[in-house]
């Protein structure tokens, strides 16, 4: 099967990923200072997430870029990530209209393990789907162990989240930004 429909089916998913949690954001309710300060955690909440989104929807390009086929394995585990990345706005709304708690916060941690353990599961499925050079199963592995270390921070976070959400809010940031450009081995290992 031809993967154009996967990404373009994915791309779809993840554009109203991003359509809902926009409309999800509400104007204040006057125009005074004291209403504006009330809406900034649901920004916060928004930003964070459409960062994240983003980044899933760059690397998950960089990812579809190495398939030459897809199998029934890929388009499960495929959806299965975008399963996970579905209820990130839900997640999303719930830190931004409770400031940040400990629950939500706990809650948003956990969907974020479970999107990257998803996003691990294709890439495993892709990996074990195709025979790749050396030099794509190098990129491919320094993914994979970017990978791990997301996972192990964000398993923190929800731990931190129990005692300190601000710092769970920080293990965010750090892995948002471990992400953001979406890596450069993939690029270079499809080029030679």
């Amino acid at each position: 099967m031809n993967k154009t429909r996967l990404e373009a089916f994915s791309d779809g998913v993840l554009a109203i990923i991003i359509t809902i949690m926009v409309l999800e954001l509400k104007t204040p309710e006057s125009n005074d200072w004291e209403s504006v300060k009330y809406i900034f955690p649901v920004l916060g909440s928004y930003a964070l997430s459409f960062v994240f989104i983003g980044i899933y929807w760059g690397n998950h390009h960089h990812l579809l870029h190495t398939v030459k086929k897809v199998n029934s394995r890929i388009i499960w585990s495929n959806l299965n990530l975008l399963f996970w990345l579905s209820l990130i706005p839900f997640a999303t709304r719930w830190i931004g209209e409770n400031n940040f708690d400990k629950i939500s916060v706990a809650v948003y941690a956990s969907l974020l393990a479970v999107s990257g353990l998803a996003y691990y599961i294709l890439q495993q499925s892709i990996v074990a789907h195709h025979h790749f050079t050396e030099k794509m199963k190098e990129a491919m592995e320094k993914q994979r162990l970017k990978g791990i270390i997301s996972m192990f921070a964000y398993l923190t976070s929800i731990a931190t989240a129990f005692v300190y959400p601000v710092i769970s809010e920080v293990i965010f940031v750090g892995v948002a930004i471990m992400w953001l450009v979406p890596d450069k081995n993939i690029e270079r290992a499809m080029e030679e």
